[in-house]
């Protein structure tokens, strides 16, 4: 069965690929890229990582892009729009965490990409108490 992709982008390598194991445990058959950091290592997004998450899980469902602070959406932007080769990817108006761990429950319902994104921008709306 094909998946939606979920790429986790966050200025923490360590964050990004922490949540990434955190899900691949809930739902280990979606595929799941993690872009976290800069180039060298350092704190910050890279838009050659984002690049090259986005084409590791990529499917014909599209790839669902979720990121933590607001130069992270300006760098999976221009990484979308440097792709090469065209698939159904989109940014997820939701918080990272709650937002990826829903539409990664969706995604491994084999949900469509819309559907991902809708339920995981309800996840704003979560309360945790």
């Amino acid at each position: 069965m094909s998946c939606v992709g979920i790429v986790l982008v966050s200025h923490s390598a360590e964050l990004a690929e922490g949540l990434k194991k955190l899900l691949n445990q809930v739902q280990p058959h979606v595929p799941i890229a993690a872009a976290g950091g800069g180039n060298e290592g350092e704190i910050g997004t890279s838009i050659e990582k984002i690049t090259a998450a986005i084409e590791s899980v990529r499917s014909e469902k599209g790839v669902a892009v979720f990121f933590d602070l607001g130069s992270a959406l300006i760098n999976a932007e221009m990484a979308i729009e440097g792709l090469k080769d065209p698939v159904p990817v989109r940014i997820a108006d939701a918080p990272l965490v709650e937002g990826a761990y829903v539409a990664v429950v969706e995604a491994g319902c084999g949900s469509s990409l819309d559907t991902v994104l809708q339920k995981a921008q309800r996840a704003k709306a979560m309360e945790k108490l």
